[in-house]
């Protein structure tokens, strides 16, 4: 199963969800996706999607995922890869009006060169990645503040 998770807050983030439904169509995705969408407006016959789940029930899913596909969100990610998750991330763009500036690239940058995901720049690689992502083995992600303490301040110096 896919996990795909949109955040909660009030930005939409419909290209990705057109382009897992493209991959949905074309058969390279070919598993079960479940979908917590948040404010995104989107519809499939090939998704199972939710607006947002409790935390519990969310939990329980990432649980059972062998992907899950986010946007940049730092909670999304911990809470994926602190369940050992492979996980791909593709930032929301401002240019899109998908969000106010663009520090998830930052946020996925950071991430991925530590090895905990597979972070992409554009929702148009993701074909390439779900490839990738089969192969693909995460850093064990140990949670201590100094982790998520380095991630802030190499964000805090790109910016």
């Amino acid at each position: 199963m896919i996990l795909v998770l949109l955040g909660t807050q009030n930005n939409s983030f419909h290209r990705l969800l057109e382009e897992i439904q493209k991959n949905i169509e074309d058969g390279t995705i070919k598993e079960e996706v479940i979908v917590q969408k948040g404010y995104t407006k989107f519809e499939s016959r090939n998704m199972e999607i939710y607006n947002q789940l409790p935390a519990s029930e969310l939990y329980e899913l990432i649980e059972k995922a062998e992907v899950v596909i986010t946007h940049g969100g730092v909670g999304s990610i911990i809470d994926s890869i602190k369940r050992k998750k492979k996980v791909i991330a593709i930032p929301r763009l401002k240019e899109y009006n998908e969000h106010v500036n663009n520090h998830q690239l930052d946020i996925i940058s950071s991430f991925n060169k530590m090895g905990y995901i597979l972070g992409i720049d554009d929702v148009k690689d993701l074909k390439g990645a779900l490839a990738r992502i089969r192969e693909f083995e995460p850093k064990e992600y140990i949670q201590n503040t100094g982790n998520v303490i380095k991630i802030i301040e190499e964000f805090i110096e790109k910016n």
